[in-house]
């Protein structure tokens, strides 16, 4: 349990520490996008790049959040009981959280295959389809099963796939941070230093 703790939480604290500068590439795609409004032509891409980065920003940011503990609890008894009891109850409600987000990572596996171009089988169909198509024909193979490629419904209409892809990352390392989470608190039950 302490060695995946450790690999888990130096990973996610690396990547929470390197997104955390992502607030500035938003900063300055707003600040170009508010220069370009006011001395040359708008640009299009402006407005939904930086939600493209705010949502890298958050979502990569989730499991360094957890790991610090900086999420958002309701303390109305919580605060006042021991560390003991704290961690009895966190391994009790981590189970909702890991349910919770199971379900949200299966549908953005869906929704990552969806943009791919991929309609039925879901995110599992769609890699078998891939790989299979890769063993048989080679590259030329696995870009078959690829059809029409999902784009925004903006005027600048970028692809979607890469921010559902980001999405899904931050997903699944919010699961690896709470599993560690959950080990932090069983070696607290036991009495042991974390």
């Amino acid at each position: 349990m302490r060695a995946y703790i450790a690999i888990v939480d130096r990973c996610n604290r690396w990547i929470g520490r390197l997104v955390m500068y992502g607030i500035f590439v938003m900063m300055a795609i707003l600040l170009w996008s508010s220069f370009s409004k006011v001395f040359s032509v708008p640009s299009l891409w402006t407005l939904e790049m930086a939600q493209f980065a705010m949502v890298s920003y958050y979502i990569l940011g989730g499991p360094y959040s957890i790991q610090l503990g900086s999420n958002v609890r309701m303390d109305l008894l919580y605060g006042e009981w021991s560390p003991r009891k704290k961690a009895w109850w966190d391994a009790f409600t981590i189970f909702f959280l890991l349910f919770y987000l199971g379900v949200l990572l299966y549908g953005g596996l869906s929704s990552l295959a969806y943009s791919l171009g991929h309609f039925s089988g879901g995110f599992w169909g769609f890699f078998g389809e891939i790989v299979g198509g890769f063993v048989t024909g080679g590259p030329a193979g696995a870009a078959e099963p690829m059809g029409f490629i999902e784009r925004s419904s903006t005027a600048w209409r970028p692809v979607i796939w890469p921010i559902k892809l980001i999405m899904c990352v931050g997903i699944f390392l919010m699961l690896l941070q709470c599993v560690s989470e959950f080990f932090k608190d069983l070696l607290r039950i036991r009495g042991e230093a974390v």
